[in-house]
């Protein structure tokens, strides 16, 4: 299955959840937001949101600086 993330196409496995996704990129849930389809997915509904053919995937990283 192929979606995009950060404009990049990337093919999947089937049924894979934003969570796994995250995990397998080695991202830290709690330091990222996503937005998929152009709607921000709340971090408590990673693991339930399932990725579908087609998806469009921004990941944007919190950076610290001042």
């Amino acid at each position: 299955m192929n979606i995009r993330v950060n404009g990049k196409e990337e093919e999947i496995p089937s049924g894979l959840t934003v969570s796994e996704l995250l995990k397998g990129k080695g991202l830290n849930a709690a330091a990222v937001v996503v937005e998929c389809n152009r709607a921000i997915i709340p971090p408590d509904a990673f693991a339930a949101t399932v990725l579908h053919e087609g998806d469009e995937l921004e990941i944007l990283h919190f950076v610290g600086g001042g």
